[in-house]
């Protein structure tokens, strides 16, 4: 019997989920509502919102804009956005996840009490990241953002090292930066590693890994610029080898489903569930269940 199967663990998280919620409201309420950025790594669900009224804006344009209200999506905003808006009597709707709002608060902690000649705030992230870029600007503009392990070449290993992460990192990958770094500090240098990974999201991947090895094949449904999707889908390949990243049901070959037998779907915590349910009843189309 062939079988199609949606991870019900997939979807979006509480910070996408709580940002989708606020604009929906809003924009019930008001028809117009402005976006700092995608509101969600994931261009079916922006479409979605854009045909209710949703306008989505860059920082450039929100310079030049005057008396509007403006919701900042879950991955959080620099201070400077605030003083912008403030200038500019903007009324902020703010959808900041409440665990990035956590690690900025953290990150700008340690900014103000460690001595500025003798210490670097780290971030492990994805340099450009929306995120990322709202963690920097808590250090106002000083923090340094390392990618890989490699990266870590650009560091004093004589001043102190105070080390955080993006919430959507790879918890093995973490380690493995604070081990190299740790190896590296010279004594009396201070060491200090903060692991601010949000396990809503972490703790996806030992599931993901069990469901992926359950299928013959897994369609992992992502929007490009999601960091979490690249995680997942990474994790998935990991665990079966016959999976492929897609975006919507369009992208999908019909002979990756000859004589396939189940069929798993799942995606990354930008992911809505009813674009993955679109992605099940199409296979279902080509491979109805016998």
């Amino acid at each position: 019997m062939r079988t199609v199967e949606i991870d019900q663990d997939s979807g979006f998280c509480f910070g996408v989920v709580n940002a989708i919620k606020n604009a929906e409201k809003e924009l019930a309420a008001n028809n117009e509502l402005y976006c700092l950025g995608d509101i969600v790594h994931n261009s079916q669900e922006v479409a979605r919102l854009q045909k209710k009224g949703l306008k989505t804006i860059n920082h450039g344009e929100l310079k030049r804009m005057h008396d509007k209200k403006v919701l900042l999506r879950a991955h959080g905003e620099p201070p400077s956005t605030y003083e912008i808006a403030g200038q500019n009597r903007i009324q902020i709707v703010d959808a900041t996840c409440p665990v990035v709002l956590q690690l900025q608060k953290k990150i700008r902690e340690k900014y103000l009490s460690a001595d500025p000649e003798n210490s670097q705030i780290v971030i492990f992230g994805k340099i450009g990241h929306a995120e990322v870029n709202g963690l920097v600007g808590q250090t106002e503009g000083t923090a340094i953002v390392i990618e890989k392990k490699e990266d870590i070449r650009q560091l004093d290993f004589n001043k102190n090292i105070y080390l955080f992460s993006q919430t959507t990192m790879s918890v093995d990958d973490f380690k493995e930066i604070e081990k190299e770094i740790r190896s590296c500090v010279n004594h009396p240098v201070i060491f200090n590693s903060f692991d601010t990974i949000c396990r809503q999201v972490a703790n996806r991947i030992p599931h993901i890994r069990k469901f992926a090895s359950q299928h013959d094949l897994v369609l992992f449904v992502a929007g490009e610029k999601s960091s979490n999707g690249k995680v997942l889908l990474n994790e998935c390949k990991k665990a079966n080898p016959n999976t492929f990243l897609i975006s919507n049901p369009e992208d999908i070959h019909p002979e990756w489903l000859q004589s396939i037998e189940s069929v798993g779907i799942c995606g990354a915590t930008s992911t809505p569930k009813w674009l993955m349910e679109e992605v099940a009843d199409y296979v279902l189309s080509v491979i109805p269940i016998c």
